[in-house]
């Protein structure tokens, strides 16, 4: 009787728990942030905060190698399209623009992503998995790349 019965506290817990975590889908300011980004080889922290037009948009604030071995300065957006940002540092790249929060589809939509490792921009759109972490999924022309982003704050 007592397994049982500890059985179904465990089996509710773990349902409130999941439901606790999803519902971040639910509040739009849930994104804000600041979050760990593995990508391939880089690991950086990325803020994510409301724009003044109320979209949401993310800066990288902090990369692992940001120094410049061959220069000893600080690594800067070579890689951009446009110019004018190609000598934006490391850790002032805005890599996330314009992500709306859809009610509907309880998640971040109409977002441009933009890779500093590449210089490519790509449609974007943010939910919350059950564990908690942030889905960042870009796309182009129908080829995609899912990256899970981890809250430290």
């Amino acid at each position: 009787m007592k397994r049982t019965v500890l059985l179904i506290i465990t089996m509710v817990l773990s349902s409130v728990m999941a439901w606790a975590q999803n519902s971040k889908n639910n509040q739009p300011d849930a994104i804000v942030g600041v979050y760990r980004v593995e990508h391939g080889d880089q690991l950086s922290k990325v803020r994510v905060y409301k724009d003044r037009d109320g979209s949401y948009a993310a800066q990288c604030i902090w990369l692992r190698d940001s120094i410049d071995p061959q220069t000893g300065k600080m690594v800067t957006d070579t890689k951009n399209p446009d110019k004018s940002l190609k000598n934006t540092p490391c850790n002032k790249i805005i890599i996330v623009q314009g992500l709306q929060y859809n009610k509907k589809k309880c998640r971040w939509d109409d977002g441009k992503i933009y890779d500093p490792t590449r210089g490519i921009k790509a449609n974007c759109q943010a939910e919350f998995t059950d564990d908690g972490r942030l889905k960042i999924r870009g796309s182009l022309l129908g080829i995609g790349e899912t990256v899970y982003w981890t809250r430290l704050k």
